[in-house]
This record gives structure tokens, C-alpha cells and sequence, in this order.
């Protein structure tokens, strides 16, 4: 009898469910719900840099798409049982920290903070914190080197401890009745398995390490004198935080009675360890040494593994580099762009270009005309900051080259081409410090939806572009955690490569380099570092008078 597994995938707007045949992979039953609360299920202020979301939707999302998820498979699959399903994986977005109560809820939920926003989850892309981050690097240069060389050497404005020193410096009413603050990557687990009081909780190494500079080799999260250094309450905070943390081949504990009956799954079931959702994406896309994963969509994440036992460098301008965030027995190292989607959505919704060339699909057939350098434009994809490699949310977006004659077209073609140079950065950063990247996978809805995009990452990179099998790859990770939680003897897996080898997969398409295009972007891509690093660094040459005038050049040469 075939066994399945969930993955829970909670994104920016959404929640998605899919239960997976943990013998083939195939995908019988998803569902999708999108958050109730603010504006496509973020909550926004006056301050630009705010993004929360409300944690009772990520209960409500739970509960009815694994409903309809479970409904779906029975359609699909012909005497298809709840009680077939062994194991549920668990990702979410990150770092999204929360705070809670003595018992590990969330202060949302009582009435007295119901609608403060700081009593709500921090959603990855709050960057409200941007002083505190600079605050935490200037501290921990000084004082902790150490803490810093495993996550890039900057501590960002999108992660755990910035967050909430900007809490207690704004809203130090929520701070004072937070007893602590947890990740939803471990929160959502807890709270399905009755294991979210802080004493009972089970901390994630990918979040942990990623985002908090959790490392074994300093006790865990930094120590509390660190931490007071920067605000004596933050210091006081520390003790209960954990000293130890687990990979995603471990079970936080047992799906409860109560989450039984609400969703139909059998009690008793055990829910693996949280991560963020590019980790286990990259596990859903079939990551191993010497495999770069783009889970490309609003923003990107740049996944890699490297075997735990052969020599790794601190790689700087990396979100961490972690022991067991990814795959156990790998370092997991992760690097990013702060914006990509997000960035064809501004130009689309915001800049509104006009007529029947406003949307999406009918920018992307009149861009695919146009030819590479064609344009005579260059962009840079920091409109959300840059989180790889310079790590620097105080850097925007920036156009050059447009004129009198300059078509929405050629500014979209522009901007996709940004963020192709802009992986093309973080892929020679890996290389850069030896780790080689033999083939990259992608995955996303930007991947699975728009040719154009791929074709023009294969024409920066000179790589070939393959995509992942499965359109959910995030929610298909968690899945496959949860097959290898659940253990052989339940039917699923007791590792990771052969649950990966059984359950992922390539689309047969493959994104081939044009040779000819390649050469223009390696013209155009030397513009693009010098500005780059002109503005983005302060050793970068100011010298840019040539900038303009190579673009001309080439524009004329593309038009011959």
C-alpha cells in the first residue's frame, strides 16, 4: 500500500499543503490559502520598511489546507486514506521571529496586542531594523569576530536579533510582555505537536544558524554579556533561548489529538524540524555537493551544501554558512537577492506602464525581441536593498542608459537582466573562495512560468538552466523531511539521498547559453560591477565616465 507525507509550505501571502507519494514523488493532492489579515496577507504601516503578518493565519491556513489537500488526493487517487499519510514537514519564511507568552502563544492572540503590529510576526522582509543590524555588526566586529564569519560578515536588518532589539527600542510594551521570541519555523511545528511552551521547544538549526549566529562551537546563540553589551534586557533574554538545536531529520514530536480532528490526519504522526523554505526547496530541487539551487520568486535564495568533513572557507556576503541547515552532514550555505519578482512587480503595478504592454506576459513577448544590449539600458537590482554579497538594505534600484525613445520593453528586458548579473555575482562569489558550482537548478513560479527569464540567466551565466521537476519544491522538501522523519518502518526513509533520489527530479527542458549573447552580457556585465562596486563598496572606483558611453557603443553594435 503506498504511504504519503504533507509539506507545509508557508510563504509571503500564503499557505500551501501537498501530500506527496513518498515512493515516487508524484504529487497527488495541494491546496492553497491565501493569509486573511492586511494587504495580500501582510500587514503594512506608514514606515515603508514594515511588513508583519498576523500568526493566526498560519493556524487557519493550516487547518483548511490540509483539509482540502487530503479531499483533493482522494479525488486523484482512487481508495486513497487519511490514515496512509506517515509523517508531516514543515517550512516557512525567515527570518520571521515572534514573540510569545510563558506558553509559548502569540501575543497576537491575546486582546490587548490583538492589533499592535509588533505583537505580530516580523515577516522576513521588515527592514525596519536597519540601525540595529549596523549596530550588531559594529558590536560584534569589535568584540565577537567570530559570530560574524559565519554569516557573511554583516548581520542584515532581515534577521532574528535586529528585529527584536528594534521591539524593545519602539515597542518596549511588547517587549516587557514577550517571555520570548521564537521563529515560526519552530513555532508552527510546536504548536502542531503540542510541544511550544519554551521549555519544551524544539529550535531549529537552520534558523538558528542562518539568521541568530547560532554555532556549537560557541554554545549556541551569542552569549549574554553580547547581548547586553547591546541592551541589558536583550542580554536577559538569552536565557531562554536554547543551547541546542536539531536538523530537519529530526521529529519536534507527535501530531496532537486536537490537530487530528481539525485536519483528518492521524494522531501520532511526527512533524519534522522547521526551515526556512529555500532550504528545504533546495532539498525539494534534489541539492547535493556541487549544485546550486535558485528558488527564484519574489526575492531569490541561492542554496548550496558542502560536505561537512572537507575544508570550507568563511565566505563573505553570505547569509551563514551552518552546519546541517540543509542536508545533515553538509554545511548549508546561503546566499540571495533581496528582490527579483518583486522588482517585475514594482514595474508592473507601480510604474503602471501604460496600454495593452502593462502587463506581465505582454512585456515578456515584446522584451523577448529585443536583443541583448539592444536596449542600451543597465539596471540595478537593489530596489529591496542588496542581501548578496554586499549585504546592504541602505543600496536602491537604479536605471541608466534610458532616453527620449526608451520602451517599457527595453526597461522590463533591463530588469531581468539586472538580476541575472546580480547571480552571476553570487555564483563568482562561491567560486571565488572554492566552491564550485557544476550545475544550477531552479525552481519557483518564475522558473516554471516564464521562458524568457531562464533563457536570459543562461545567456549571463553561460550555464545551462534546468528547472526542477515539481512546481512546489519548497512545500516538496518539507514533504520529504517529513518521509524521513517518519522512518523506514513506517514505509519512508531513513536518510536523505535515497528519499531524494526516489522523490525529485528534472523537467527535461533545458535553458542552453547562446554563445553570441553571452559575449554581449560579458561586455555588459563588467558595466554592471564597476557600478556595482562604484556604489555599493567603499574601496569601489568612482571613475564612471566610461559607463555611458560603452552602453552607446554596444547598443549601436546590437542594432547593426
Amino acid at each position: 500500500m503506498a504511504v504519503y507525507t504533507i509539506g507545509l509550505d508557508y510563504g509571503t501571502n500564503s499557505v500551501r499543503a501537498i501530500v506527496v507519494n513518498v515512493g515516487n514523488g508524484r504529487e497527488v493532492g495541494t491546496a492553497v490559502w491565501n493569509y486573511a489579515h492586511g494587504s495580500e496577507g501582510v500587514i503594512l504601516g506608514r514606515d515603508p520598511n514594515l511588513a508583519r503578518q498576523h500568526p493566526a493565519d498560519y493556524l487557519q491556513g493550516t487547518e483548511i489546507t490540509v483539509t482540502k489537500a487530503l479531499a483533493a488526493a482522494r479525488r486523484s487517487v482512487r481508495g486513497f486514506r487519511a490514515d496512509q499519510v506517515i509523517g508531516i514537514g514543515v517550512d516557512t519564511t525567515g527570518s520571521t521571529p515572534l514573540p510569545v507568552d510563558a506558553d509559548g502563544l502569540s501575543l497576537a492572540m491575546d486582546k490587548t496586542f490583538a492589533r499592535d503590529p509588533a505583537a505580530m510576526a516580523w515577516l522576513w522582509k521588515d527592514h525596519t531594523s536597519v540601525a540595529e543590524a549596523a549596530e550588531i555588526t559594529d558590536l560584534a566586529r569589535k568584540r565577537r569576530p567570530h559570530y560574524l564569519a559565519k554569516c557573511g560578515g554583516t548581520y542584515s536588518s532581515e534577521w532574528f536579533f535586529s528585529k527584536i532589539l528594534h521591539c524593545l527600542r519602539t515597542a518596549p510594551k511588547v517587549f516587557e510582555a514577550a517571555h520570548t521570541w521564537v521563529e515560526i519555523a519552530d513555532w508552527i511545528p510546536a504548536m502542531l505537536t503540542g510541544t511550544q511552551r519554551p521549555d519544551k521547544l524544539t529550535v531549529g538549526i537552520c534558523a538558528a544558524g542562518h539568521k541568530a549566529m547560532f554555532n556549537d562551537a560557541w554554545g549556541g546563540y551569542p552569549d549574554a554579556r553580547f547581548l547586553g553589551s547591546l541592551d541589558p534586557k536583550l542580554g536577559q533574554l538569552r536565557r531562554w533561548l536554547k543551547d541546542t538545536a536539531a536538523d530537519i531529520s529530526k521529529a519536534v514530536g507527535a501530531l496532537t489529538g486536537e490537530w487530528a480532528k481539525k485536519t483528518g490526519l492521524p494522531a501520532g504522526i511526527p512533524v519534522a524540524v522547521g526551515a526556512f523554505d529555500a532550504h528545504l526547496g533546495a532539498v525539494g530541487a534534489g541539492i547535493g555537493p556541487g549544485t546550486l539551487v535558485k528558488i527564484i520568486g519574489t526575492s531569490t535564495c541561492d542554496m548550496m551544501v558542502h560536505p561537512a568533513g572537507r575544508p570550507l572557507a568563511d565566505i563573505p556576503g553570505l547569509c551563514g554558512i551552518v552546519p546541517g541547515s540543509v542536508l545533515p552532514g553538509h554545511f548549508g550555505l546561503e546566499a540571495g537577492q533581496s528582490a527579483v519578482g518583486d522588482i517585475f512587480n514594482w514595474f508592473v503595478n507601480y510604474i503602471q506602464p501604460g496600454g495593452k504592454g502593462g502587463t506581465h506576459e505582454a512585456l515578456t513577448r515584446q522584451a523577448a525581441k529585443i536583443a541583448p544590449g539592444a536596449s542600451g539600458l543597465l539596471a540595478l537590482d537593489w530596489n529591496n536593498g542588496n542581501r548578496t554579497i554586499l549585504v546592504d538594505q541602505r543600496l536602491t534600484g537604479l536605471l541608466m542608459g534610458q532616453t527620449l525613445y526608451t520602451t517599457p520593453a527595453e526597461i522590463y528586458r533591463a530588469l531581468i537582466e539586472a538580476t541575472a548579473f546580480g547571480a552571476l555575482t553570487i555564483i563568482n562569489r562561491f567560486e571565488e573562495y572554492g566552491v564550485k558550482v557544476r550545475q544550477v537548478v531552479n525552481c519557483g513560479g518564475i522558473a516554471e512560468k516564464n521562458p524568457l527569464v531562464m533563457q536570459i540567466y543562461a545567456d549571463v551565466l553561460g550555464r545551462p538552466m534546468k528547472v526542477s521537476r515539481s512546481a512546489q519544491t519548497c512545500a516538496l522538501g518539507s514533504a520529504i523531511a517529513g518521509a524521513v522523519v517518519a522512518g523506514r518502518r513506517a514505509g519512508g526513509y531513513s536518510s536523505f539521498r535515497p528519499a531524494q533520489k526516489a522523490m525529485t527530479g528534472l523537467k527535461p527542458k533545458v535553458y542552453a547559453p547562446d554563445r553570441k549573447a553571452h559575449a554581449v552580457y560579458g561586455q555588459l556585465y563588467k558595466l554592471y560591477r564597476t557600478m556595482h562596486d562604484a556604489l555599493g563598496t567603499p574601496a569601489g572606483s568612482g571613475k564612471l565616465y566610461d559607463v555611458m558611453k560603452t552602453l552607446l557603443d554596444i547598443r549601436a553594435k546590437a542594432r547593426k
